[in-house]
This record gives structure tokens, sequence and C-alpha cells, in this order.
């Protein structure tokens, strides 16, 4: 209850504050989050060392104050887009070659778009449902505090995007698939999994890694072209969407193909720009070895 009255209280109010205000506090929030409250700082450090291990300190760390920079833009356009109408959505967050999608939707095909948090993904849930032609269904984990994940979709779902739980997404795209939906599913597919055994393993960032599955899993039920998605920041606040198809056919791959080749794309966008990923987020929590032994 306390979450969805701070919520409505604190943080929409601050929703319609101007944009450059926005920026101002995350200018001024960056430095804060780095150097005073060092938030998750061990976490961001241990990633970036074992991720660019032939990298030096001062690269690192050059990576790391971009790194907090970027996470605090981030959450202001979190809070931004809680009120942005249509139109500024789509001046901030463009898709530059959407054919690629909407090719399927003529075909009466639903598609998987994998992507990952990389660069801003909160304005894609907002705005997947009317940049595209599909019936967009954004697909994640659930959100601890109830209260807050209830005020948060009703604001991800107000112009028609479905957020799903991943607990039951497989009666979603059942219930698409008996009544011939076109339906867009984006996954953000680099969250550790809960569960290792079901998981798929590669090396990622010079480490054994364990990504989901499930993208793969229901391509392959279904027999959907899965679409990779990335999200490119042009300027700041301002960002481009390139459609890149890894599969027409799930069945023309082998078994692990389309996450492999999700991975490849994945890790060569953060190579080029590593800045921009998740470093906060406790990514390697899963341990190969003692899931195998």
């Amino acid at each position: 209850m306390l979450s969805r009255v701070l919520f409505r209280c604190l943080l929409m109010p601050l929703a319609y504050l101007p944009l450059w205000v926005h920026y101002a506090f995350s200018s001024l929030a960056a430095p804060v989050l780095h150097r005073v409250l060092r938030y998750r700082l061990d976490v961001v450090r241990r990633n970036l060392q074992a991720a660019f291990p032939d990298k030096s300190d001062k690269e690192r760390r050059q990576i790391e104050r971009r790194y907090y920079r970027h996470l605090a833009d981030l959450l202001v356009e979190g809070i931004y887009n809680l009120r942005a109408t249509p139109r500024q959505l789509l001046n901030h967050y463009r898709l530059c070659n959407r054919e690629v999608v909407n090719r399927y939707y003529e075909e009466g095909q639903s598609v998987i778009l994998m992507s990952s948090h990389y660069n801003n993904w909160e304005y894609m849930v907002s705005s997947l449902n009317f940049q595209l032609r599909h019936h967009g269904v954004g697909v994640g984990k659930p959100i601890s505090d109830k209260g807050f994940g209830y005020e948060l979709n009703k604001r991800r779902t107000r112009y028609g995007t479905e957020v799903v739980d991943q607990t039951n997404v497989r009666q979603v795209m059942a219930w698409y698939e008996e009544h011939h939906v076109p339906v867009a599913y984006m996954m953000l597919s680099d969250q550790s999994p809960s569960n290792p055994m079901k998981s798929f393993w590669t090396q990622f960032l010079n480490q054994d890694t364990a990504f989901l599955y499930g993208s793969e899993h229901f391509a392959r039920k279904y027999h959907y072209p899965v679409i990779y998605y990335e999200v490119r920041k042009e300027r700041r606040g301002h960002y481009a969407v390139y459609f890149h198809e890894l599969c027409a056919d799930p069945d023309e791959l082998p078994e692990g193909g389309i996450t492999y080749n999700y991975v490849n794309k994945l890790e060569h966008l953060i190579k080029d720009k590593p800045e921009y990923w998740l470093w906060s987020h406790r990514r390697w929590k899963l341990n190969k070895k003692k899931v195998i032994s």
C-alpha cells in the first residue's frame, strides 16, 4: 500500500517536470550514485574486471564513470516515461527499419523480439503496441513489490502494450495462437535464469554464462521468426532501434543456435559501447561447475 501511495504522490508528479529538469537532476545524481552512495559499486567493478581482463584499470574506470552517467539518465527517463505521450515517445525512440517486423504481420505471423538491458528498454515497452502493427506483449520477471509493480505496469500498458509475467506466458501464447492474433513478444533475454538446469550455457564476456532459454523454446514450439532489436543511443535522451533477423525458421538452426546467435550479437554491442549495458546487475550469480557437479 505504501509503495502505491509513494508512486502516485511522488513519482507521478515528478514525471510532469520538463525533460531538461530531469537531465539536470541526472547530472547531479550520477556522481552521488557513483561516489557517495557507491550504488552496487563492488558489483560493477567485479563485472567489468571479469568481462574486460585485458583492459587497464584506467580504461575500466572510464567505463565505470560513463556507466553511472548512463544509469542516472535511465532513472530519470524511466520517470519521464510514466507520462510521456505517443508523440514524445516517437521523438525519443525511433524504430528505423520496422518493415523487418511488419512484413510478418502481413503474413499473419507472430514474432519474438529478443533484446537486452542495453540502453533504454522502458520506452520500447510503452511504445511497442503503437510503433509496430503486431499486438505488443512484453514478457518479464514479476516485480517483488506487488503494489509498485501494479502501478508501474498500469503506466507501461496505457497505450495498449500487454505486460505478461514469464510464469504465465505459456497460457498467453497458447490463447493468441488459438485465436490467430499476430503478436510481437518482447523478451529481454540477458537476465540471470532462476533454473540453471534449464538454461543455455555458453561463453559470454570471458565467462561461463547461463542464459534464459525461453525465447528459443517458444520460437521452436510455434515456429516463430526471431528478431534481435538493437538500441543505439544517438545522443542524450534519443535512441534509434534497428531490427536484425536472427532466424526466419527456427528449424533451420541446430538446438541452441538461436540463443547462441543472440549472445554473439549482444556481446558485440557491449564490447563496442560497454557503458550502456546494466553492469550493476548481479548477472553471474550462477556457477557452471557447481551446477554440473
